[in-house]
C-alpha cells in the first residue's frame, strides 16, 4: 500500500507541475482557480510521498558507502545555492538557463546515491524524471532565452552564505524526523 501512495504521489507532483506545460489551454481557461488547484495537487502530492514513503517496507538494492554521505551534502548545497542563485539573480544565473531545476536534480541525485531502497528510487528518480522532463519542455516551449543582465558580485557571497545556512537548518530537521544527513 505504501509504495502505491508513493507512486500516486510523485505522479501526482509531476502531474500537477507539468499541467501547463502539456495542456496549455486549459490550464488558461482556469484562470486563478487554475492556481489555487495545482497549489492543493501538489500538497496532495507531498502528503501522499511522505505517507507511502514512510508506509513502505523498505525493499533494499544497495548499501551506500559511508564516505558517500560527503557527496550527497555536497550535491544537497549545491542545490541550495543554485536555488538562491535563482533567487537572487546571481551572475551564474546568467550561465544556467534553469538554476532551481537544476538545483533540484541535484538534490535528487544527492539522495540517490544514498537512499539504496525501491522507495528512495521510486521517489528521488521520479523526481528526478520530473525535473528532467520540465527542463525539456519548458526549453522546446521557449527556445529564446534572454540571459539575464549583470549582477553585482556581492550576491554570489550571499548566495553561498544562505545556501550554507538553509543546508543547516533543513538539515536539523532532516535529523528529527528521519535520518542524520551529515554522518557520524
Amino acid at each position: 500500500m505504501g509504495t502505491t501512495l508513493l507512486i500516486l504521489g510523485v505522479a501526482l507532483w509531476a502531474g500537477a507541475h507539468l499541467f501547463k506545460r502539456l495542456a496549455p489551454a486549459q490550464r488558461t481557461a482556469m484562470g486563478e482557480k487554475g492556481k489555487g488547484a495545482v497549489a492543493l495537487a501538489l500538497l496532495g502530492a507531498i502528503v501522499l510521498m511522505v505517507i507511502g514513503y514512510r508506509m513502505a517496507d523498505p525493499v533494499w538494492l544497495w548499501v551506500s558507502p559511508p564516505w558517500m554521505t560527503h557527496v550527497n551534502n555536497l550535491l544537497v548545497f549545491i542545490a541550495f545555492y543554485l536555488f538562491a542563485v535563482s533567487a537572487l539573480q546571481t551572475g551564474l544565473h546568467q550561465r544556467i538557463r534553469h538554476p532551481q531545476l537544476s538545483g533540484f536534480k541535484a538534490w535528487a541525485v544527492a539522495h540517490l546515491l544514498v537512499v539504496g531502497t525501491l522507495q528512495g528510487v521510486i521517489l528521488f528518480g521520479g523526481l528526478l524524471a520530473w525535473a528532467v522532463v520540465s527542463v525539456i519542455l519548458i526549453n522546446r516551449a521557449n527556445r529564446d532565452w534572454t540571459r539575464p543582465q549583470d549582477s553585482a558580485m556581492w550576491k554570489e557571497g550571499v548566495a553561498i552564505v544562505g545556501a550554507l545556512f538553509a543546508m543547516l537548518v533543513v538539515g536539523q530537521i532532516h535529523g528529527w524526523l528521519g535520518p542524520w544527513p551529515f554522518g557520524g
